[in-house]
């Protein structure tokens, strides 16, 4: 675990490069080390409540989505690959993906304009994801 801790918090190109914080649960393996190691790099750790099955389900919710819109319809071919096509997905599920839990609206899109012309489709990962508005 130290070694993908050391890993995570690469000052060059690690995961946690950039971020201020990582949440995560209270499974033994991050242990006192694990806290160590990200305190040394500036990152805080923020473990969630003990008994708290809720805290998970809106990471659980996304890990499945991910899975099951993008990732099981491609090969990565390395990491660099793969990194894309989180980043890609990630924005899709910020910008362009409607949520039911809001109320079937964009978690940080654009406000809906009248429609005045055709719909517009975009496309990202080659046509894995698209989505759909009315053109202005």
């Amino acid at each position: 675990m130290t070694r993908v801790t050391r890993s995570l918090v690469d000052g060059f190109d690690g995961f946690l490069l950039n971020h201020r914080y990582l949440i995560h649960d209270r499974d033994p393996l991050f242990g006192s080390q694990f806290r160590a190691l990200l305190r040394s790099a500036g990152i805080g750790s923020v473990r969630t409540p003990p008994r708290s099955p809720n805290l998970n389900a809106y990471a659980e919710r996304f890990v499945r989505s991910i899975k099951e819109e993008c990732l099981s319809k491609i090969i990565p071919i390395g990491e660099r690959h793969l990194r894309l096509a989180i980043e890609e997905y990630a924005a899709h599920y910020h910008l362009e993906r409607n949520h039911q839990g809001l109320g079937n609206r964009l978690i940080d899109g654009e406000a809906e304009c009248e429609p005045v012309m055709g719909i517009e489709s975009r496309e990202r990962l080659g046509g894995i994801l698209r989505s759909y508005r009315r053109a202005a």
